[in-house]
């Protein structure tokens, strides 16, 4: 027909159209490709400024070295246990009468603290009173007439037997006597257990028994139980190998030994080591020992979980660095040494000691040498350094993963929290270091 276009022109344009639409797609594809690559993304220059900054000195807070005095401690957990514990018990049988005390109270030593009713004790101890009377006037009598006959025997009016046997009989009554003053003492003591007293100066626990009930000797439970808060004792163990250790510094003199919180370490209180047990665990390999405590505050309580740290001996006038400048590498340990010229240079050294403040360093460090603390991701031997002074106890976050992978030789579970010493480096024992607490 006229005026009508072909079906195969428009399929012609058609086609013609998706070719020319595809071939701009991938021109604008590889423009944006090109404008990536020759001008870079915004995080990429932010990079490249920051190490173009890395040519200028390495930023690092320093701390000098010091001598010092360094306690070296053993650490243990230990057990709260009262000096003395007494269940107080009746040694009589009869109704309780009275309580004298509140549950939770202090007492002194001797205080009345129950009674039982003294009626029948008291009517034995006044019938044996009244039977050494009775015998006692037996008694003078017989020495009477041991006097008359006495004087009739010296004039032979009887003869001497009779005056034998009146001496004897003075003897049996005399021995009456006595038997009666042992009897009277006995009832005196049983009546004297009628009244239940404080064996011991201590704080009371909960009562066992209310008053008006009956109560006997052989009750297992007691009355009441008075355990004696001051002063108190702290048990705890050590491995065998300190054992040698502890021995030579216990002969000395009195060793001291601290009390500490299981949750942040902090001193509850000061006593002294008593008694290293004369044997050694054969199951667990391990000694007791046994420290005294004042607790004049009160904070000692018994079974309750404490850790301990003994002082076993000093390190006097030794070197001291911060453990945060502490590095450890294929070569071993070693530290970034910082000269007047503000140049670190790589130091190795010796620990002798280390906990979470301070290292103990007997060889590479002398005082007052500073030390790099904080700072050593970018910092190599021989690199110019931008001082601060600092204590180094804290590492940036920066820098954590840095020096975790330059320690990766630490053992965690040390007492310093940041890895123990090395092999030949001190040869600290498993006492020594700081205990969990426990669950």
């Amino acid at each position: 027909m006229h005026g009508e276009v072909p079906k195969y022109l428009v399929k012609k344009t058609r086609s013609r159209t998706g070719r020319n639409i595809a071939i701009v797609v991938v021109l604008v594809g590889v423009a944006a490709a090109l404008y990536y690559v020759f001008s870079g993304s915004a995080p990429q220059q932010q990079r490249r400024g920051r190490f173009a900054a890395e040519g200028g000195p390495v930023p690092v807070l320093v701390a000098p070295a010091n001598f010092a005095d360094v306690p070296v401690y053993l650490y243990a957990v230990g057990t709260v246990k009262a000096l003395n514990t007494v269940t107080v018990k009746p040694q009589v049988d009869g109704k309780l009468l009275t309580i004298n005390f509140k549950e939770g109270q202090d007492v002194k030593k001797g205080d009345v603290i129950a009674r039982i009713d003294p009626t029948t004790f008291q009517a034995a101890y006044d019938q044996a009173v009244a039977k050494k009377a009775q015998d006692e006037a037996i008694l003078a009598n017989s020495r009477n007439d041991l006097v008359r006959y006495e004087t009739l025997s010296a004039t032979n009016a009887i003869n001497k037997q009779q005056l034998d046997t009146q001496r004897a009989l003075v003897a049996q009554n005399v021995a009456q006597v006595q038997s009666d003053q042992a009897a009277i003492e006995s009832a005196q003591a049983t009546l004297g257990y009628t009244s239940i007293v404080a064996p011991l100066a201590g704080r009371t626990g909960i009562r066992q028994v209310d008053e008006g009930n009956i109560v006997h000797a052989s009750d297992t439970t007691g009355i009441v139980v008075i355990t004696q808060l001051q002063p108190i004792s702290v048990m705890f163990n050590l491995p065998q190998q300190d054992l040698e250790r502890v021995n030579a510094a216990f002969a000395k003199g009195a060793l001291s030994v601290d009390a500490l919180r299981a949750d942040t370490n902090a001193v509850i209180d000061h006593g002294l080591l008593t008694v290293v047990d004369n044997q050694v665990d054969a199951t667990t390999g391990t000694v007791k020992l046994k420290a005294d405590f004042p607790n004049a505050d009160l904070r000692l309580w018994p079974g309750q979980f404490v850790n301990v740290r003994l002082l076993i001996d000093t390190l006097t006038h030794v070197a001291v660095i911060p453990t945060g400048a502490v590095q450890r590498g294929p070569n071993g340990t070693f530290v970034y040494v910082v000269n007047d010229q503000n140049t670190a240079a790589v130091r190795t050294i010796k620990v002798q000691k280390q906990d979470e403040d301070q290292t103990v360093v007997s060889d590479g460090v002398t005082p007052p040498e500073r030390v790099v603390t904080t700072g050593f991701a970018r910092l190599t031997d021989g690199a110019k350094v931008s001082l601060s002074t600092g204590q180094g106890g804290t590492t940036p976050p920066a820098e954590q993963g840095a020096r975790a992978r330059r320690g990766a030789g630490r053992h965690p579970g040390g007492p310093t929290g940041n890895g123990a010493e090395g092999a030949g480096e001190g040869q600290r024992s498993g006492s020594e270091r700081r205990p969990n607490p426990p669950q």
